[in-house]
Parts: structure tokens; sequence; C-alpha cells
């Protein structure tokens, strides 16, 4: 199947990431075979135009995979759960962006540029990391390679189109509400399901998913988890604190590593970075140039600068870490996956 055209599901196709996810397949020429475009009922019967063809969305069964070959997952954990074996079930490859099949060790969690190979050991689900973890291990792998990998702290800064599109709505009603003082009435943030709402507009909420019984929140642990997987490497200490700011798209993230060796300079990791691929470095503080979320809106790649080696630790690094959330964060890593999968002979019924 490596030189066939693929025949496409997307299921969540008129959400942020799914409509990210088609645009994604357009911009790479993704080889199309055919594209059927899968929703809960509730959005069924959408229209949406794609490479000059007009595509009804269609509510997604367990019938809806028959005769696809790849499947495109993001319409939330619960759906993929019961809809991604059953797409298996009829001969598809599931690429699937929810947290649900992540962790499970029978499941592939790939980030192409990192564990591609990984890929080779699907059992017909691969599954998308979290937004906040893509970027950081990308940005993490060169300097693996070249020196080890002790510790890793991360504090991120992250956009609310990670929470959705009711989330980034919210926002800027809130932002119009407080500019013409007016009283708010947060309802979606930081979790739609949890107790409480608070304010996003002017603030910073130090709560992404709902709390763990160890004082972590859902995507704390998340980045945890997924980078000792994503690494192989049970050993490696991660710790995170993620916090939601008011930025529409482009996660930031500060981090700070301690490498195994103590012989690398912060200007081998600047000529790592500049070598690496998916990778841009924007790293001259003569200049202030260093990545912005704002910069980042819309483009592939990871943005790194302010390189810097501990003041303290012979062997600790910070750096600065931006990309686009929706699109390497999600919809870009989900395409990439696919053109592995196609370039390593790996979609086979």
């Amino acid at each position: 199947m490596s030189e066939e055209a693929v025949h496409v599901a997307v299921l969540g196709a008129t959400g942020a990431v799914g409509k990210q996810m088609l645009e994604t397949l357009d911009r790479h020429n993704f080889p199309l075979a055919s594209l059927k475009l899968l929703s809960s009922k509730r959005s069924a019967g959408k229209t949406i135009e794609f490479r000059g063809q007009t595509y009804t969305v269609e509510e997604a069964t367990p019938e809806s995979f028959d005769n696809v070959d790849l499947a495109l997952f993001s319409a939330g954990g619960s759906v993929s759960k019961a809809l991604a074996q059953e797409a298996v079930n009829r001969g598809a490859v599931v690429v699937d962006n929810t947290s649900a099949f992540r962790m499970d060790p029978t499941v592939p969690l790939v980030v192409p540029e990192v564990n591609e190979n990984e890929l080779q050991n699907h059992n017909g689900i691969i599954a998308n990391p979290n937004c906040s973890t893509i970027q950081m291990v990308a940005a993490l792998e060169p300097i693996r390679q070249k020196a080890g990998l002790k510790r890793v702290i991360v504090s991120t800064y992250q956009a609310v189109s990670g929470a959705g599109n009711d989330a980034v709505d919210e926002m800027y009603e809130q932002t119009q509400q407080i500019l013409n003082k007016e009283p708010i009435d947060p309802q979606v943030l930081p979790v739609g399901s949890d107790k409480k709402h608070y304010q996003i507009a002017f603030n910073a909420v130090p709560q992404i998913d709902v709390f763990q019984d160890n004082g972590y929140t859902f995507e704390e642990m998340k980045m945890v988890n997924e980078t000792k997987k994503i690494m192989n490497d049970a050993e490696l200490s991660v710790a995170a604190t993620c916090v939601r700011l008011p930025v529409e798209t482009g996660h930031s993230e500060s981090v700070y590593i301690e490498t195994e060796s103590a012989d690398l300079t912060a200007e081998q990791i600047k000529e790592l970075m500049t070598e690496a691929p998916g990778i841009t470095l924007q790293d001259d503080p003569s200049q202030q140039v260093y990545p912005l979320a704002s910069d980042a809106h819309g483009k592939e790649d990871i943005f790194v600068g302010r390189i810097r080696k501990d003041l303290d630790d012979p062997c600790g690094f910070h750096f600065w870490v931006v990309a686009d959330n929706l699109l390497k964060g999600a919809a870009l890593n989900s395409v990439q996956i696919a053109q592995s999968l196609l370039k390593m002979g790996l979609l086979q019924k």
C-alpha cells in the first residue's frame, strides 16, 4: 500500500483539531483515494469543503469504518474507546488524538521525530501524545541523543484553544465584559465538569484538567508518564506544572533539564536544534530574539530559544519551547504518523 492512495476517515471533523487535520492533509498532499467525515449525531449533516468538493458530515457508527484504511480520531476519549477497536476490526489503522490509549502498553505512543520505529509494533491503534508533551519531547530528543537525560522539570503556559472552542469563546466574552466593567460568569475553565470555574481573561489559572490524588493534575501526569513512555525510560525524572493563560493558540513551556554528561554547552545545544527535524532555533538575546506564541500560530515547526546553562549545576540547562498546539500538538503530528505508516508500509488491511 506504500505507493497507493488511502481511504481515510476523520472522526471529529467539525472540531478545532479535526478542521486542522483536514487542512494538514491537504497542505501535505496526502494521497487520498476517498475521504469520509464523521462526527457525533449533533454535528452530523454539516457540510465541509475539501479540495474543491463538498462533503456531508456523517454520524459515526461502527459501520462507518467499512473500507477505510486510515482513521484519524479526535472526538474525545469516550468516543475513541467506543469506536477505535470497531474501526480496527474492519481493517482500518487508527491514529487517536485522545488520552484513551496513550498509556496502554500495547499501543505505540509516537512522535515521529523521536520514536517513529515504535509504529512497527502497532496492533491497529496508534496514540498521538498530549500537545504539551509533543513539543517538549521533540526538543529534548536531540539533547538526549547527544548527552543523555536524567531529569526534566517543565512549567507550561498553555493556550485556551487546548480546552476547545467553548473555552476560546469564553475568553473573548470575558475580555469584553471586563473592559466594559460588566460582571462575568465563568462556566468553562479550568475544567467544564469540575466543581468551580474561574476567570481566564487577564488571568493565569494553575489547573489544566482535573486534580489527581497526588496533587498533580491529569495534564501534568500526562506529561510525566507520556515522556517516559515515548523515550522508553521509566527511570527518567519528570515533573510538570501546567498553567492556562489567556492566549488563543500556541503553548509555551519553560523547561529545565539535567543531562548525564557535563561536557555539553549551550552553544552545542543550539547547534543540535538547528539540525533537528521540525525544530526552528530562535535564540539571540542581544536582539531580543526568542520564540513567541503569537509567531508560532499557524506554523508547523517547534520553536526553541532562551537556551542557557544553569548557574549552579554543570549538567543543568534551561530553555523555552513554543508550538502551535492545534498543529504539531495535535493535527500535524497525527498526519505525520500517517505519513510514516505509509512510508513504512504499515497501512495493511
